[in-house]
């Protein structure tokens, strides 16, 4: 048996345990002569709903037409493989209930709840109707080293995909996750989970992060001040990471961390100007990276299709070989941070399929990687002192779990353990 340890007391002793499996993968729980049987398969690779039904014990052939053609019972048309459909019999046999497990979902408050399809028998046929429940909160940590990429790590460190967008978000305007990364970086993580039944039903929110990036320590916490499900992320001393500029212009994703990106990727220059190339693939979109004005869309010289946005009196940003323009982006027009402008391409004199990005200062070209970016807002008051109580249980964590990474170089651990739940 594992035992469980509050967060707090992190980090834990690694347990080694031996594991039996079921011949089966169906189960049967509280079978009485009220109760009924509940059966429960996992979706495999190349499996046909036919054989699904077949090893959940249901040969029923209008069931099989029912989910097949009906559409209301549209989300299990596409298998996927690992998820989980359920069936619940009478003593005679008979279909009480059939689940199938889909995706998880947020409520109106940003709360993680899981969604699945439900199927009951309804006169001579049978009704469909997607439902969701309430999940159950557990808190999660873990650790990694950057050796090849950050999903790299976070894989081996059996993080959530999810959850490794999210530190790229978060400290999207201090670290260029695309170009910055190096080996030997190390990062720290506090995140919720979601279960429904024992079950788990998808990852939450990050609450806290800690990343050493070239010998740099950037700390993140999520905090907010109505204690509702809108908030920000600070930094240990009450500074909003939401900064004025984002380090780059495309989104962080498995497709962009791969393709083209390395860990030491050469720097490309053009003769007269100063900036940064992002190899991706044609489409991929390309991001605001502040809050401005649009002051020019349209083709440019070698640029290509290009849109230059206006931030301030001071400050500009420059999106070239554009694919196309993103629809409705012209001059004059206002956009936001992280709002999409255009979609990468090769037009112009690009070579290959690739973002041209530039930074300028006074119509000045400076090198985005490590220009200085404006200061962000910091909390202040009755905040401020919220905060501090609540980062000061984070802090202690992560540095515990810097302290029991550190005495295991090269390790990549993730280790859950209960927390508050909802």
């Amino acid at each position: 048996m594992v035992q469980q340890h509050p967060a707090a007391e992190l980090p834990p002793t690694r347990t080694i345990e031996k594991v039996m499996s079921l011949t089966s993968d169906e189960y049967q729980v509280g079978a009485t002569s009220s109760a009924p049987y509940i059966s429960e398969t996992r979706i495999r690779r190349g499996d046909t709903l036919a054989a699904v039904l077949q090893r959940l014990h249901l040969d029923n052939d209008a069931l099989q037409a029912f989910l097949t053609h009906d559409p209301s019972a549209r989300s299990i048309y596409k298998l996927y493989p690992g998820r989980s459909v359920q069936a619940a019999t009478d003593a005679d046999g008979k279909l009480v209930w059939l689940r199938y497990i889909h995706t998880p979902g947020n409520d109106s408050e940003g709360q993680v709840v899981t969604r699945f399809l439900e199927v009951r028998p309804q006169g001579d046929g049978y009704a469909a109707r997607e439902m969701t429940e309430d999940t159950d909160r557990q808190v999660r940590v873990a650790m990694g080293t950057i050796t090849s990429s950050l999903f790299a790590a976070t894989d081996a460190a059996g993080i959530p995909d999810s959850v490794t967008l999210q530190m790229a978000d978060i400290l999207g305007s201090k670290i260029d996750f695309l170009r910055n990364l190096r080996q030997g970086d190390q990062f720290r993580v506090v995140y919720e989970t979601r279960s429904h039944d024992g079950r788990y039903a998808g990852a939450g929110r990050v609450l806290a992060l800690q990343f050493e990036n070239q010998g740099k320590l950037y700390n993140a916490v999520w905090f907010s001040q109505d204690g509702g499900a809108t908030g920000s992320y600070y930094d240990f001393d009450g500074t909003s990471l939401r900064g004025a500029f984002l380090r780059t212009a495309l989104k962080f994703s498995r497709i962009s961390s791969t393709f083209g990106m390395r860990m030491h990727p050469i720097h490309k220059t053009w003769t007269g100007h100063k900036g940064v190339d992002y190899a991706a693939p044609i489409g991929t979109p390309i991001h605001s990276t502040s809050d401005g004005v649009v002051e020019f869309a349209g083709v440019q010289n070698g640029y290509g299709n290009v849109v230059i946005v206006q931030h301030d009196n001071k400050y500009s940003t420059l999106y070239a070989h554009q694919s196309r323009i993103a629809p409705g982006i012209r001059k004059g027009v206002r956009v936001t941070q992280g709002e999409v402008i255009g979609y990468v391409g090769q037009t112009g004199w690009a070579t290959g399929p690739h973002l041209h990005y530039e930074f300028r200062i006074n119509d000045k070209p400076v090198d985005p990687l490590s220009v200085d970016l404006p200061v962000a807002q910091k909390l202040e008051g009755k905040s401020a002192v919220a905060f501090a109580k609540e980062a000061a249980v984070y802090k202690s964590q992560l540095n515990m779990l810097a302290q029991f990474q550190q005495s295991m170089p090269g390790t990549a651990l993730a280790s859950a353990a209960d927390a508050s739940a909802n």
